[in-house]
């Protein structure tokens, strides 16, 4: 059973599909995990902002009241052997004292397996632990071995190239930085990392500190939007003049290649590569769109603004363990 999006990618990409049978109301990839049981879902009602999904889950937060629910009917019912979770952040997934609890309460006495990677290269580790508790080491290795090399192509593309500047904001309604293991894919694409560090939460920042980070290049990845979803919301970013007037933006499909930590980072670091460096990097189809080049001003010669008008998301954002309200769990 898996409680994360990513274990459940991880678990299909080894070969272990057939085996899953509980996940959550957010596993979308494969399209194959739509068909299992759901066993966890959120208690937050669908069709809010970002800033509405804030300022909720810091309310809730604070309250101690919970923001993911499970099922323990299918958990009865189920009775795995394996369950893959996540201690990193509340938000983004159930909590594990609730899922021991939950166990402890049928009986069940399945292991518990916790995945919590930080940086990039311990995103490729869960794959190898996972392999590990699931039989599948063979195929972990020859995983790891095919995405490690498509790493070293992006190494070996960008190596002589300029280093752009790239801020990644992982919320906009308030600002967050990149955090975790995304500022590890701008540096694997090629690129410097201006907001957040590799290793560290996610933070909330003023929009006067992308300025002042003066990038090259700003990349809007809002955890829980696919593209569409991105792709709104760095429109209203654009028009509220927030960002220097002569960098570029661009919008990525977070869900599918940023913020969950499994297998499809390495289409993020790709994706992040062609973004930095056009000419020399191909991007994988469908994951980001380009929605303003430069301009002639002088961003340093203007003031940036501090409102932003809310869009409204397809769905909530938890999906990686780092979101707008990250910080009510601590800036997870």
């Amino acid at each position: 059973m898996s409680l994360l999006p990513s274990a459940t990618e991880i678990l299909f990409a080894l070969g272990v599909g057939p085996d899953v049978v509980g996940m959550t109301f957010e596993c979308d990839f494969p399209p194959e995990a739509r068909t299992r049981r759901i066993v966890s879902t959120t208690t937050l009602p669908e069709g809010l902002s970002p800033s509405e999904i804030d300022a909720m889950v810091r309310a809730r937060m604070a309250a101690g009241e919970d923001l993911y629910t499970l099922d323990e009917g299918a958990l009865r019912t189920i009775d795995p052997d394996l369950v893959v979770t996540q201690d990193l952040c509340a938000v983004c997934a159930v909590d594990i004292s609730e899922v021991d609890e939950a166990l402890a309460h049928l009986g069940c006495r399945a292991e518990v397996l916790t995945l919590d990677p930080m940086t990039l290269d311990e995103v490729l580790s869960t794959i190898a632990t996972v392999g590990h508790a699931t039989g599948t080491v063979e195929q972990a290795s020859e995983l790891l071995v095919t995405l490690r090399q498509r790493l070293d192509d992006v190494a070996l593309a960008v190596a002589t190239l300029d280093r752009p500047r790239v801020a990644v904001l992982e919320w906009t309604d308030p600002p967050f930085s990149s955090g975790h293991w995304v500022p590890d894919m701008v540096s694997a694409a090629g690129a410097e990392p201006v907001i957040g560090a590799a290793g560290e939460r996610s933070r909330r920042i003023e929009w006067s500190d992308v300025g002042a980070a003066e990038p090259d290049l700003v990349v809007v990845a809002p955890c829980g939007y696919r593209l569409d979803g991105a792709t709104a919301l760095a429109e209203q970013v654009i028009a509220a003049g927030v960002l220097p007037p002569d960098v570029p933006v661009w919008a990525v499909d977070a869900d599918a290649a940023f913020v969950r930590p499994g297998p499809r980072v390495v289409d993020g670091v790709e994706t992040l590569a062609h973004i930095a460096h056009p000419h020399s990097v191909s991007s994988p189809p469908g994951l980001s769109v380009q929605l303003r080049g430069a301009s002639t001003t002088n961003p340093r010669e203007r003031g940036l603004r501090s409102s932003l008008p809310a869009v409204a998301p397809s769905l909530p954002c938890r999906s990686s363990g780092r979101s707008g309200a990250a910080e009510a769990a601590g800036g997870s």
